[in-house]
């Protein structure tokens, strides 16, 4: 690892200054999961690294019936799995939160360094499209706020701008009769990524889907919803049948990345299994869900 200057700004106008001034010498870390990782094997070498953990605002997760839940950038996903407000609101949420990764990554690795990051074989971004979150970005000239499908633009790549941070990920309150199901497939036990993952969360009347949000993710360069998808499981009582149409929709509206973890072929059969059995565990189709 080369030698680097560690800067600790106590703002976010202060840290966005240091961005606009270093530029591309220099990398944000919150709590460096990722990048110290990445800076060890000498895929990036900045100049400087700017800490986000001193920043003001940055932490704490806060629930309005009306505003929903706001979640700070640095929370570590741990905490996001185990807060009594996203168990009661957004069980898939927290669910989600407590399969990311390892133990280690999970107590120490924060939210926003993982959205930040844009890895495609990870698990909160699809699961948070899916829940209809959006993402609140700063920097000294002001906020503004994307949802995760503007956020998310390509393979490791989002839309923060040169000098900006994200702060926080704000997710809408749910509506009546909401529930969900996040899924994700391990090649095995030992891995830490999953190479498929789907994420659902749907308005339901028992068996009959009034409005349903899909997502798939990890075998996609970018996590998507899958708009014919959902349009077709909308207003459908879900059967068997119906579960297994929706699921070879998805199939054939995605285009899968091959790398030496699975070809596109195989990421697509996955998807196709993984999305059937979240939409039927999810209906209450027992027996279905193998």
């Amino acid at each position: 690892m080369h030698d680097f200057e560690f800067l600790e700004p106590r703002t976010v106008a202060e840290a966005s200054r240091m961005l606009a001034d270093l530029g591309d010498e220099c990398r944000v870390m919150a709590s460096g999961t990722a990048l110290l990782l990445a800076m060890r094997q000498r895929m990036v070498t900045p100049s400087h690294v700017v800490s986000a953990l001193r920043l003001d605002g940055l932490h704490g997760i806060e629930f309005d019936s009306q505003q929903g839940l706001r979640i700070g950038a640095l929370v570590k996903h741990a905490e996001l799995a185990r807060a009594e407000v996203v168990r009661r609101h957004y069980p898939v949420l927290a669910a989600m939160a407590a399969q990311v990764a390892n133990p280690q990554v999970r107590n120490q690795g924060t939210l926003g360094g993982n959205l930040c990051y844009a890895d495609p074989a990870t698990d909160p971004p699809g699961c948070l499209m899916a829940h209809g979150a959006q993402v609140v970005l700063a920097s000294a000239r002001g906020e503004r706020t994307l949802p995760m499908e503007e956020f998310l633009v390509d393979y490791y790549v989002t839309a923060l701008e040169p000098d900006e941070l994200l702060v926080a990920i704000r997710v809408p309150p749910p509506q009546p009769g909401t529930d969900g199901r996040y899924t994700r497939f391990m090649r095995t036990a030992a891995e830490h990524r999953p190479l498929a993952s789907v994420s659902l969360v749907a308005r339901r009347e028992g068996a009959l889907c009034r409005e349903a949000r899909l997502v798939v993710g990890a075998s996609v360069p970018i996590p998507g919803r899958l708009a014919r998808a959902e349009a077709f499981l909308r207003g459908k009582t879900i059967d068997p049948m119906v579960a297994a149409e929706a699921a070879d929709i998805v199939a054939a509206d995605i285009d899968p990345i091959s790398d030496n973890r699975g070809c596109a072929d195989f990421r697509r059969d996955m998807v196709r299994v993984v999305c059937r059995r979240t939409i039927a565990e999810l209906f209450g189709l027992k027996g279905e869900e193998t």
